[in-house]
């Protein structure tokens, strides 16, 4: 069954092409992630297909008998709705159900002896009855919990940062509870913990998925397949993002001998065609339309476009940064408490924590850019810092790209007598010479985070800081940051969400844990997700050990030890946990078996995978009570 058929699109802006008679069919239960690179139309061709633009020409139909939510990149709201509003502004009537029933009890909350609202109540739970919506009510406030919402529930959209609103209209969409689902960039905004539970919740549903992400774990996590948008031809790969790479590398080593021998005979036509036949017969018209055919293969150039650069820094001297005993506290916020730290040259140190813990403060305390409540912040004399914030590029939109970079420097020294003009380095960072003569206005988000980047660079720092850099960049993009920062002599800080960026690019973490404590983690992400998992064992069995009937000793004999009894109640819930625990482990070890060996069905696939993730969260819960009642 098929949700989304699109036929024959293009679209273009003035002379630029986006993409020209594209054709693509998103049936039931496909997961499909569209990648492209910055400004060739990813997020143009996802506002065709939800109605939010029109294509030059062709046609999109969707299933007029599903439901189906679009996620835009820059969502919008009514600056005067509350977050609350915001969610249920839905023409769903279970969606309205929901809502109502939540007015009423925020009411009975406020004036718990009033009448008319008891009154409205009994009409909104027979309503929630009729519509057996308990669940999306237990839904909703999973999402908002886990979106980190649940607290600004009534500030009104115009009092919420960027990010908040991402990740209300993620939550929004969600809620809905839609057959299709449209997402542009979901996981922006959203830090490491909410990523890996939206990865989580989208695999549980039945839901069919079409999304734009630069996340390569999302990606792999999530999608099973990858549709891409090169040169304005869409190409589709049924497989992950390794096996994307591959077949990618086969296509354009074949459209490039292909191209090269349709020169060949291009040249031989051309001579043809300047002869201008007079007779226009049959066969010369398909002649000449062979020719131009020929002509549209040898126009296929392959992009070898890299951001390419050795950067030759700043000196660094022996004494790099020096932080002691650095104190922060925004009111009741702990940013930080009594951190001490020494940097060491060259080193690679990732930050992780939740978002609103305070990183992008921890940032500027380092750099002198706020000043700490105690404690200080020593800087190496010579320490030239790089600093890439979220904010991105604050230069005037009617200023051309290339008077962005002469305006710092006409050229970038690159090792020894070795000098690159601005044009070069544009070129490098995938500028053609078109479009540096553009106003930054044209840019699309993910160009203008580049041209950031290289504004930074420009300036030779020996001490990089990159907040967020992740945000809006293409996967390619990305790619080659990777590989320039693998080679960065200096000290790199970063913040990312980006997690197969972190694991490539540090061997330390510095984990924000709350409270004002930050701790130093030797090792990447995965090397710290690896070690809370082996705490998390060594502590289940460290209770089951406990729980073991053990001889007193002489010594505990004498002094016995006061423990705070359970009741009967309890020591029925206790045996009974350790009895469904050891079950629901049988049943994963079973699921993940099963699921390891797959399946030509998809619908049993996507079952066994809904079981494994209700059975995991279950299995949290029930350890969590357990651990609990052991203590």
């Amino acid at each position: 069954m098929n949700y989304l058929r699109a036929e024959n699109l293009s679209k273009r802006y003035g002379e630029r092409v986006l993409f020209e008679n594209i054709s693509y069919t998103l049936a039931k239960g496909n997961r499909v992630a569209l990648i492209a690179k910055n400004g060739t139309g990813k997020t143009s061709l996802l506002n065709i297909l939800t109605g939010k633009d029109e294509p030059d020409s062709g046609s999109v139909i969707i299933d007029k008998h599903i439901k189906w939510a679009y996620l835009a990149q820059e969502p919008s709201f009514d600056k005067l709705d509350t977050v609350w509003e915001a969610v249920f502004n839905s023409d769903n009537e279970i969606i309205k159900a929901v809502a109502d029933y939540e007015w009423c009890m925020e009411a009975l909350n406020q004036d718990p002896n009033n009448e008319s609202v008891q009154t409205k109540l009994q009409v909104a739970m027979e309503q929630m009855d009729v519509y057996q919506a308990w669940d999306i009510e237990a839904r909703v406030h999973t999402i908002l919990t886990h979106l980190n919402l649940q607290h600004h529930l009534n500030h009104t959209a115009e009092q919420l940062s960027g990010g908040q609103k991402k990740r209300l209209a993620l939550a929004r969409v969600l809620i809905q509870s839609p057959d299709m689902l449209i997402l542009d960039e979901p996981t922006n905004h959203l830090d490491i913990p909410m990523i890996e539970w939206l990865e989580a919740y989208l695999k549980s549903q039945d839901i069919t998925l079409l999304l734009v992400t630069h996340d390569r774990y999302f990606l792999d996590n999530v999608c099973t397949e990858i549709i891409e948008l090169d040169l304005g031809t869409l190409y589709t790969y049924k497989g992950n993002y390794a096996y994307f790479l591959e077949k990618k590398q086969q296509r354009e080593t074949y459209q490039a001998k292909e191209a090269e021998e349709a020169r060949k005979l291009a040249k031989k036509e051309l001579e043809w065609m300047r002869r201008q036949p007079k007779a226009r017969t049959t066969k010369s018209k398909s002649r000449i339309d062979a020719y131009y055919a020929t002509k549209e293969k040898a126009a296929f150039k392959k992009d070898d476009s890299q951001v390419e650069i050795v950067m030759q820094m700043k000196r660094m001297g022996g004494k790099i940064l020096e932080v002691q005993q650095l104190t922060k506290n925004f009111g009741q916020l702990k940013i930080a408490e009594d951190f001490t730290y020494l940097f060491k040259p060259g080193e690679r140190i990732g930050i992780i924590g939740k978002n609103g813990v305070g990183k992008s403060t921890f940032l500027n305390l380092l750099q002198g850019l706020e000043k700490p409540d105690s404690g200080k912040v020593v800087k190496g004399e010579t320490i030239k810092f790089g600093y890439y914030g979220q904010r991105g590029l604050e230069i005037k939109e009617d200023k051309r790209v290339i008077e962005v970079i002469t305006d710092i420097a006409e050229y970038l020294e690159v090792g020894k007598g070795v000098k690159l003009t601005a044009i070069a380095l544009l070129r490098m960072f995938l500028f053609d010479p078109k479009k540096q003569h553009n106003f930054v206005s044209t840019l699309s988000g993910g160009e203008k985070r580049r041209l950031y980047l290289l504004t930074i660079l420009m300036e030779k720092p020996n001490f990089l800081i990159l907040d967020e850099p992740t945000n809006d960049l293409d996967i390619e993009t990305l790619n080659v940051l990777e590989e320039f920062l693998e080679s960065y002599e200096g000290c790199l800080l970063v913040v990312t969400h980006d997690r197969y960026f972190m694991d490539t690019l540090v061997d330390k973490l510095f984990v924000f844990e709350g409270e004002g404590y930050i701790r130093d983690f030797n090792g990447n992400y995965q090397d710290y997700l690896n070690e809370l998992e082996d705490k998390k064992l060594a502590a289940y069995a460290a209770k089951q050990e406990a729980n073991k009937p053990s001889l007193p000793t002489v010594k505990e004999q004498a002094k016995p030890v006061e423990k705070k009894k359970l009741s009967f109640k309890e020591q029925r819930e206790l045996q009974e946990l350790e009895q469904e625990i050891e079950k629901l482990n049988q049943e994963k070890a079973s699921l993940e078996d099963m699921l390891a060996k797959g399946s030509e069905s998809h619908e049993e696939l996507l079952s066994w995978s809904q079981s494994l993730e209700s059975i995991k969260s279950s299995l949290d819960e029930k350890e969590l009570r357990w651990l609990d009642l052991t203590d």
